[in-house]
């Protein structure tokens, strides 16, 4: 079994990095390929796929589901995608340098991903989760601004995704 990378169909940066991956690996013999897969609206089918991941933990952040059964999930996750690229295999073990314990590039691609994950309602992703306090103090002044000069018109936002609202 190949790794499996879980992303938002709904989400149009996730699309786009699903994508990118997908054209990455046109070299890679498809043997040895990641398993790139929407996770969909069917708590079932992701639960066949690993008994412990919750669906909405599956759209707020990205997951590899290893052939060993774990699950990498944020930064982690991309790494690991990152060392199976051909592209950026070269750079890929750099995250798993450690000083004392502390690895520091790993821990900065985890705050870009945490900082990504943030910001991807600003880049007209809506399904991902809820966005963050931060997040709409920026998004709405923005969005008046862009609406103020005619560069856009005044959105209606209707959420794909609410946890709070739908988690049992």
């Amino acid at each position: 079994m190949n790794p499996t990378l879980l992303y938002n169909d709904e989400c149009a940066v996730c699309r786009a990095i699903a994508g990118w991956v997908k054209a990455s690996e046109r070299t890679v013999p498809e043997a040895s390929r990641l398993v790139v897969r929407p996770i969909g609206d069917d708590p079932a089918a992701l639960r066949a796929l690993d008994p412990g991941l919750d669906i909405w933990d599956a759209y707020e952040t990205i997951h590899l589901l290893m052939p060993d059964g774990s699950t990498k999930c944020g930064g982690e996750a991309v790494a690991e995608v990152f060392r199976s690229l051909p592209n950026t295999r070269w750079f890929a073990p750099s995250f798993g340098w450690s000083i004392f314990g502390f690895r520091p590039l790993q821990t900065i691609l985890n705050l870009g991903y945490t900082l990504l994950s943030d910001v991807r309602p600003l880049l007209g992703c809506e399904s991902c989760g809820t966005p963050n306090v931060w997040v709409k103090a920026v998004r709405d002044p923005l969005e008046r601004a862009m609406v103020a000069i005619g560069r856009a018109r005044k959105s209606k936002r209707t959420a794909h995704f609410t946890p709070s609202a739908q988690k049992p």
